[in-house]
């Protein structure tokens, strides 16, 4: 229960969502961990993991019992394996409120950061070439998130696509490839093979590399000084988490593209000192999106979640993003400023469900103030 109930304090710490509103849940469905499944302490079920229609059974019998007694609520999807997490949120998202933050809220941070990142690269985010450590549910949220603004940038669908390219456990995702799951194989493109990372970025030449592999320190120094050596400014994101599994440190993607890296992480690392510069390395976490896309979902009573509401608050995110940030090579506003960052969130999120015709209440004169209002706000009576 920690990743719920966690992920439920910062719904309530940085989007004001009130605690009696929030409601933690783990669908348990057994396990196949020898050493659980024989340890008597051990408070999960002591079953063999449910598979196939017996698994789908339990999530319909969940979805249908919140229908009936919440029937407003949003379900949040969280940590289910790659296997089910895609065909879940197909299966749902268009049926009743929710989304994957996996999928969809990871998509959108990285999303926000390469929307920022041109301020000190130049160009756009057409202009990008992305290249991802990592297939699995994070890195084709964000493919697709970038896709989605690269044909708002006006790119065609299949040129926005070309522009993303992804790596896996057995090297580049290509069309000859005949081991491809289907959540891959949108983004197979014709290319030759390359089984290693930074054979790939010669290849290719991206202007971006994304690291949502969950692997420690595949982003080498080879790799950093390749990409140093085809872009003045390259984008570094190393967005696996916790720390012991970041793809590099911040100190060494600034160290090994002689400080010219423009870097974002999923933990949190202290400053860097290079030369006469100090750089605060931004920290692209979900906590920046979800908890105000909740926030404009409960106040505009919305009736689904859509991709466009994520394309929003990714821009909410970029814009909130200032010149001094940027300076300090920080690609986010400081988690200092969350709860409005989330605020901004909230109101865009909310103006896509009023424009779109999925909120359930009437729109408010200003959307801002309205969601301000109606942030809970942790402050205690003294009694002393």
């Amino acid at each position: 229960m920690g990743i719920p109930v966690g992920k439920l304090s910062l719904y309530t710490a940085c989007g004001g969502v009130h605690p009696n509103q929030c409601l933690p849940v783990t669908l348990d469905v057994g396990t196949e961990n020898e050493e659980l499944l024989a340890d008597p302490l051990y408070i999960g079920l002591k079953e063999r993991r449910l598979r196939d229609t017996a698994y789908s059974d339990l999530v319909d019998e969940f979805v249908d019992a919140v229908q009936e007694v919440y029937p407003h609520a949003l379900i949040q999807l969280e940590d289910f394996a790659n296997n089910n997490a895609f065909w879940i949120l197909e299966k749902y998202r268009d049926r009743i409120c929710t989304f994957d933050d996996d999928i969809q809220g990871t998509g959108a941070v990285a999303l926000a950061g390469l929307l920022a990142a041109p301020r000190i690269t130049g160009g756009s985010i057409a202009d990008q070439t992305v290249l991802f450590l990592g297939a699995g549910e994070a890195g084709i949220g964000i493919g697709d998130m970038v896709v989605a603004a690269m044909r708002e940038a006006g790119l065609s669908e299949a040129d926005a696509k070309r522009r993303c390219w992804f790596f896996d456990s057995r090297g580049l995702v290509i069309k000859s490839r005949t081991d491809l799951v289907k959540h891959k194989r949108p983004y197979a493109h014709e290319h030759a093979p390359a089984e290693r990372f930074a054979d790939a970025i010669e290849n290719l030449r991206p202007t971006a590399i994304i690291g949502v592999s969950g692997q420690p320190k595949t982003f080498t120094q080879e790799v950093l000084e390749v990409m140093a050596r085809i872009n003045e400014r390259p984008i570094v994101f190393a967005l696996s988490n916790p720390t012991s599994k970041s793809e590099c440190t911040a100190d060494e993607a600034y160290q090994w593209t002689q400080g010219r890296a423009v870097f974002a992480s999923g933990s949190p690392f202290d400053p860097v000192n290079f030369g006469d510069q100090t750089f605060v390395p931004g920290q692209g976490n979900n906590a920046y999106i979800f908890p105000g896309v909740g926030l404009g979902v409960v106040v505009s009573e919305a009736r689904l979640v859509t991709d466009e509401m994520f394309s929003e608050a990714a821009k909410a995110l970029a814009d909130q993003v200032t010149v001094a940030d940027l300076k300090l090579g920080r690609l986010y506003p400081p988690l200092s400023n969350i709860r409005e960052v989330s605020a901004h969130i909230a109101a865009a999120v909310a103006e896509v469900a009023w424009r779109r015709d999925l909120a359930t209440v009437e729109q408010p004169e200003d959307v801002l103030s309205y969601v301000k209002s109606q942030m809970y706000q942790p402050v205690y009576r003294s009694y002393v």
